[in-house]
């Protein structure tokens, strides 16, 4: 009982300083470094492991068959799979700069691709 009344009072002593910092957005802690998900290249995406994470921004320039398009930046180009409900509704044209999130499909005898976990239309 001692135990569950001090954890109670515990709470109730802490809980207006979080509300606070919450009201005020100071938070303590967190990481302050580089992402892990970087842009990169497809120039340097092709160099990389299988199922190696990517962000890639440039433009998806045409349809290659069923849920392969071709993705282009400055550096080259590469195939791109992209599910259906990875589009989340967005029409994308070649003239639009897109992001992706995904990861190198690499596979023997095949150039690698990048099977897409998201796509976000970029403003223009």
């Amino acid at each position: 009982m001692k135990k569950l009344l001090l954890a109670v009072i515990s709470i109730m002593v802490a809980s207006p300083a979080f509300a606070e910092q919450a009201k005020e957005g100071r938070y303590m802690g967190g990481f302050t470094g580089p992402s892990a998900n970087e842009t990169i290249t497809v120039e340097e995406a092709k160099k990389l492991s299988d199922d190696a994470d990517v962000v890639l921004v440039g433009n998806i320039i045409s349809h290659v068959k069923g849920e392969n398009y071709m993705f282009k930046d400055e550096t080259g180009t590469i195939v791109v799979e992209i599910d259906k409900k990875d589009w989340r509704g967005q029409d994308v044209a070649p003239g639009d700069k897109v992001q992706i999130i995904g990861e190198v499909d690499k596979s023997l005898l095949k150039d690698p691709k990048i099977d897409v976990d998201q796509i976000t239309k970029l403003a223009k």
